[in-house]
């Protein structure tokens, strides 16, 4: 169920389709493609799919965009302060928040994320090592720079890259 975190048996199976995927948000302004890092953040990455793979982020609205900052979506209460039902352990890594990069919101405790991921609009290296980046935008900067607040994600997608 999607309301579940990954279970330890089911992470190899999504990092190996990780390995081998991409994740395509379709927006009214065009696509948004990005990658995962399965080997970085194997939770995180399993996660994610989990949920798009169950549509649960499918017409979901980005609830915060701060130019120059970033846009974040994935809440299911559409007001910052929804979730999966579950938190997810922390997986700090070395991925750098830079523009593009895609990484798991949380409260102030480090073991609280859940659905909620934020996508940078810009460098942001003040939070390298303290959120969970899980992906790299890799097409559509053009459609990341046009969101704006309310924007729905019309579909969240797991493809073969």
């Amino acid at each position: 169920m999607a309301n579940t975190p990954p279970q330890a048996s089911e992470l190899k199976e999504y990092a190996e389709r990780a390995s081998r995927s991409q994740v395509r948000i379709t927006t009214a302004h065009g696509d948004i493609v990005f990658r995962l890092f399965p080997d970085d953040a194997p939770l995180h990455s399993a996660a994610f799919m989990k949920l798009a793979d169950a549509g649960f982020y499918d017409g979901l609205k980005f609830h915060r965009v701060e130019p120059g900052f970033v846009v974040q979506g994935g809440d299911p209460k559409g007001d910052g302060t929804g979730g999966p039902g579950y938190n997810l352990k922390a997986e700090f890594n070395a991925r750098p928040h830079v523009r593009g990069a895609v990484a798991m919101a949380r409260t102030s405790q480090p073991d609280s994320a859940g659905s909620q991921f934020y996508i940078c609009l810009d460098d942001a290296s003040f939070l390298n090592g303290q959120y969970t980046v899980f992906g790299q935008m890799t097409e559509g900067f053009d459609v990341l720079d046009a969101i704006k607040r309310g924007d729905a994600m019309i579909s969240v997608k797991n493809e073969p890259r």
